[in-house]
């Protein structure tokens, strides 16, 4: 196996979103490239701005985080199963700007970002 794409389905305070991350980090470590995650169903809120995990848990949004910014992979978050769970890119506020309740380390995308990781990579999973 060369390349990987990863699907998370999982919230942030799920075992099996901790799974996903070590899973990807001795990927990244054994020389895989990552190609991209894809966070759908319930896994889009990982990609919350405004996760507020308390300080002896797993801080899986820092995990995330460290991902995109140390390993340059791609953070995909599904927009419909984002506005299902009140996340948005594009949030009026007050002062009628516009600003989002997504981390800026996610790219709000559709399923065909998830087609088009699965066709890159030669093994895809699921967590």
């Amino acid at each position: 196996m060369r390349t990987l794409s990863v699907v998370i389905t999982t919230p942030p305070s799920s075992y099996l979103t901790i799974t996903a991350i070590d899973y990807i980090t001795h990927a990244i470590n054994a020389g895989v490239d990552v190609v991209g995650v894809f966070f759908y169903q319930d896994g889009v809120l990982n990609a919350s701005a405004n996760i507020s995990i308390p300080n002896d848990e797993y801080q899986t949004h820092k995990q995330w985080q460290s991902l995109n910014q140390d390993h340059g992979i791609d953070l995909h978050v599904c927009i419909t199963a984002c506005e299902k769970r009140g996340l948005s890119d594009d949030l009026a506020d007050s002062s009628s700007e516009s600003q989002s309740n997504i981390s800026q380390y996610f790219t709000v995308s559709g399923l065909g970002e998830l087609v088009e990781l699965t066709a890159k990579a030669d093994k895809m999973v699921q967590f």
